[in-house]
């Protein structure tokens, strides 16, 4: 499994290789790169597809600091480089959005287009604060397992999860969430909760974007996604019917389209 070291942090990353454009997922958080599997079967056959799990989270290392979005999105930056796959295409999923959005901003000769799944470019909502802090200490403290039942449901929606014929993936999410190791996601939990917004560098975005969110995402509301349309000039804005917070494993099909779409455009 190949790790390297950027800016201090062992970062684990799995590269299908090949002679195609590059694609970075960039995942959400609880979560890991595994969450794109899907894509990575759709698209390896035409595409370099690369991913990494955010230090704190899965199988990169835990970090006593650094879990702010300005580190996080250096961590990316300093893989592109190191994989030397600049400009590269962006997939990003919640989290993996925010780091997407800076990367696009700010350093946008690293990219050629950007894929924007259930995200914002807002701060955390300061109703949402008090609650997410609260499964944070009991994570923390007494373990994971105890609020992996509070966290599906923001995680996925209410199709998913009712869904008889996908138990096996739904006890596998679950899973993957509380084998998070109790330092590191806590304190990226903390890094996401208390981030600021980067609503003033949406106007700087000038590539292909490609913007999804499902219709029954309730951790980042549709609203929020038809924020980022408006505001990057020849975005795109697709709705994902039946899909929750996690699209990219909810509605796969779906996902894959508006990536694929978004990359023709370059």
């Amino acid at each position: 499994m190949p790790r390297i070291d950027l800016n201090g942090t062992h970062i684990h990353f799995t590269d299908t290789g090949g002679d195609g454009e590059a694609i970075v997922f960039s995942h959400g958080l609880l979560l890991d790169g595994t969450m794109f599997e899907d894509q990575i079967a759709h698209l390896r056959g035409y595409y370099r597809c690369i991913t990494f799990d955010h230090r704190g989270q899965g199988r990169s290392g835990v970090a006593e600091d650094g879990y702010d979005l300005e580190t996080l999105t250096a961590d990316a930056a300093a893989l592109i480089g190191h994989l030397d796959i600049a400009p590269c295409h962006f997939v990003g999923l919640s989290m993996g959005g925010f780091v997407g959005m800076r990367l696009a901003a700010r350093q946008p000769a690293l990219l050629k287009s950007l894929t924007l799944l259930s995200t914002t470019a807002e701060p955390e909502p300061a109703g949402n604060k008090p609650k997410y802090r609260m499964l944070n200490f009991v994570a923390r403290w007494i373990g994971l397992w105890v609020v992996v039942g509070r966290v599906m449901p923001i995680m996925f929606g209410r199709t998913f999860l009712k869904d008889a014929a996908r138990m096996t993936q739904r006890q596998h999410w679950a899973k993957v969430i509380g084998e998070n190791d109790r330092c590191g996601i806590t304190r990226a939990v903390s890094g996401v909760i208390e981030r600021n917004g980067c609503s003033d560098l949406l106007g700087r975005i000038k590539m292909p974007v490609g913007i999804g969110v499902g219709d029954e995402d309730i951790a980042t509301v549709p609203e929020k996604s038809k924020h980022l349309h408006t505001a990057i000039e020849g975005s795109e804005l697709v709705v994902f019917r039946r899909a929750g917070h996690s699209s990219a494993i909810e509605t796969p099909a779906l996902v894959n389209d508006l990536i694929e779409r978004t990359i023709q455009r370059t």
